[in-house]
């Protein structure tokens, strides 16, 4: 049998996708990130499932519910926050079933910052403003960046920045990007994107951790920097200009 990896998204049981929802409904074994996800998103599962939360749970432990579903010949799906692409552990995990012969496959998500942007109605690149958006996080109690990932050298960039595991030092990283991007350059954090608690904050380089210490947000936040998030000003973009040319 197959372990399927599945992006749950943000969080909502509707912003699963229908391949999701489908593997969901057909396996009889889930285990699942209870830290980030909504309840409801656990409603799509078969009666009588086995659900194993995983967020007490270390990697070998993980792979053991896999490996044991597998040889028990059941389908199981490993349940990821947001989009398995992204800090989601799949190439440890994955490398461990290979190791014991165990096939998978993945399912994409919704990730969290797509939701974040899609909360607060802003388009991550902008004509002339922003390109390129950089999906990283800081190093706290976790493993090591590598040397070429250091936030000051993405942040010479002026990209749009999205910040993952990093709300707890919110305050800190705000003083360290106002050098490459200005103390009014603005700012959206949102804590619980698509859930019911769900937290948005928005402002500048200048005050956002007040407002994130405020607000006590203390895990589940994207934090969006760059110029894109209040550009009003600024070129149309070329590909749907009206003088270039059509066939």
């Amino acid at each position: 049998m197959t372990v399927h990896f599945v992006g749950a998204g943000p969080g909502a049981a509707d912003l699963l996708t229908l391949r999701a929802v489908r593997l969901l409904e057909t396996s009889p074994v889930c285990v699942y990130a209870g830290t980030y996800l909504d309840e409801a998103v656990l409603g799509h599962c078969p009666p009588g499932a086995t659900l194993v939360d995983s967020q007490h749970l270390d990697l070998d432990a993980i792979t053991a519910h896999l490996v044991a579903a597998h040889e028990a010949g059941q389908d199981v799906v490993r349940l990821c926050s947001g989009d398995p692409s992204l800090y989601s552990a799949l190439a440890e995990q994955t490398r461990r079933l290979d190791a014991a012969g165990v096939p998978w496959d993945v399912t994409p998500g919704v990730p969290a910052y797509a939701a974040a942007a899609a909360r607060v109605g802003r388009e991550l690149t902008v004509p002339e403003v922003a390109q390129t958006v950089i999906l990283t996080r800081v190093q706290a109690a976790s493993t090591a960046m590598p040397e070429t990932e250091s936030l000051a050298y993405l942040a010479q960039s002026r990209a749009t920045l999205v910040l993952h595991l990093a709300i707890r030092r919110t305050r800190e990283l705000a003083a360290e990007l106002v050098g490459p991007y200005g103390a009014d350059c603005p700012v959206v954090v949102v804590g619980n994107a698509s859930q019911p608690d769900e937290t948005v904050l928005r402002g500048t380089l200048a005050d956002i951790a007040d407002a994130v210490e405020a607000a006590g947000l203390r895990q589940a936040a994207v934090i969006m920097v760059g110029r894109a998030l209040a550009a009003r000003d600024f070129t149309e973009s070329h590909l749907y200009d009206s003088h270039r040319p059509r066939r």
